[in-house]
């Protein structure tokens, strides 16, 4: 078949190799010009749309709106002549055996099928309504793992016996995340950061001038130094569970994890911080905010009076949350997300950016970025 061109998934965010099909904007056999939508994807902090990048037949199409979509995918094939293009598309695929059917009602990516009954989760309990991502069946997972005692709960807390330097801390990841956080640490005068841990840097490369010490190996030899304080800088956008991994790294070696806060945000007094959270410039915790362990209030977020974030909880920036919220553990709010009075949102579940939150979220539940929440 002469000049046929691929048309492959592209990566969006480093952090999530996996998007969401939100919208197809062609179907088989439709010709298209060069710089024309093909389809539209979706992350926890972006949308964009695949543009062909000739002109030309489409062929073969792998996806339907609301399939997960991972980088490097094969979407579709442009051909040059009608003629040339597939006669039909793909097969459908065979029908799922009684045992395993997909509750009516239920949607849910591929991927996050497969996870499902891999480890053998009662389909009839996921939210229905919501799409069910990969990264939301990773998480209950995940929980359930912990919950049965065959993964330990990361805390972090407590600092060992020995001799150790107060001012000393070191920073895990060295991805964006990480350099914000080194810069954080400059700021407070209080801390030294005697370097960085990342599993996927080669020692001694730079991260906003300061040196990564290898992996997860270099953290005894470093509590021998009498390092005891870290800070976690993997954001877990696209999962939580490296996040997760990394506060289990760090509490098994014997590190705590101090609350952070800029000194251009802005904390109430009467605010309860948990250790091993993280306040970014230009932030607001209100009056009697309860803040669970781990979580990220990133850059120009507000989390007003009375609101309660679980554990791992994740604002992102310009995120706005009205008095009284509460927000589940290891839930995500997206970029510029409002949430209205009162609004409870469950365990695990991701809103999109720019989202309007107007109404209570189930646990894993998904609201798109830029909607309104009922719709």
């Amino acid at each position: 078949m002469p000049d046929v061109t691929e048309v492959l998934i592209p990566l969006l965010n480093p952090n999530e190799p996996e998007a969401v099909l939100a919208a197809l904007h062609v179907q088989e056999g439709q010709a298209v010009r060069a710089g024309e939508a093909l389809c539209t994807l979706e992350t926890t902090k972006s949308t964009a749309d695949v543009l062909a990048e000739a002109d030309g037949f489409v062929s073969g199409l792998r996806l339907a709106p609301g399939d997960a979509a991972r980088a490097g995918e094969l979407l579709c094939r442009l051909a040059p002549r009608r003629k040339d293009a597939f006669p039909h598309p793909p097969a459908a695929a065979a029908a799922e055996p009684a045992q395993s059917a997909v509750p009516a009602g239920l949607r849910i990516t591929r991927p996050a099928l497969e996870l499902a009954r891999q480890h053998g989760l009662d389909l009839a309990l996921l939210p229905q309504g919501p799409l069910v991502t990969e990264g939301q069946v990773r998480a209950i997972v995940d929980a359930d793992l912990v919950g049965a005692g065959l993964r330990p709960a990361p805390t972090g807390l407590a600092l060992a016996d020995g001799p150790f330097d107060p001012t000393a801390i070191l920073v895990y990841g060295g991805g964006g995340h990480g350099k914000s956080l080194v810069e954080l640490l400059r700021s407070l005068g209080s801390y030294r950061v005697v370097g960085v841990v990342d599993d996927g840097l080669a020692p001694g490369a730079p991260v906003v001038g300061v040196p990564v010490l290898g992996g997860a190996e270099a953290l005894p030899g470093l509590y021998q130094d009498g390092v005891r304080l870290a800070v976690n800088a993997v954001g877990g956008i696209g999962s939580l569970t490296p996040r997760l991994r990394v506060f289990e790294r760090l509490a098994q070696a014997g590190f705590a994890c101090p609350a952070v806060v800029h000194p251009r945000a802005w904390v109430e007094p009467s605010a309860r911080l948990s250790p091993g959270v993280q306040v970014m410039p230009h932030a607001y915790v209100g009056s009697e905010a309860q803040v669970g362990f781990g979580c990220i209030i990133n850059t120009g977020a507000v989390v007003s009076h009375d609101c309660r974030l679980g554990e791992y909880a994740n604002i992102s920036p310009g995120a706005l949350l009205a008095g009284g919220v509460q927000v589940g553990a290891g839930a995500l709010v997206g970029m510029g997300v409002t949430v209205n009075l009162g609004v409870q949102v469950g365990d695990g579940a991701r809103l999109g950016n720019s989202a309007a939150v107007k109404a209570d979220v189930p646990p894993h539940g998904v609201v798109r970025a830029g909607s309104t929440w009922p719709a």
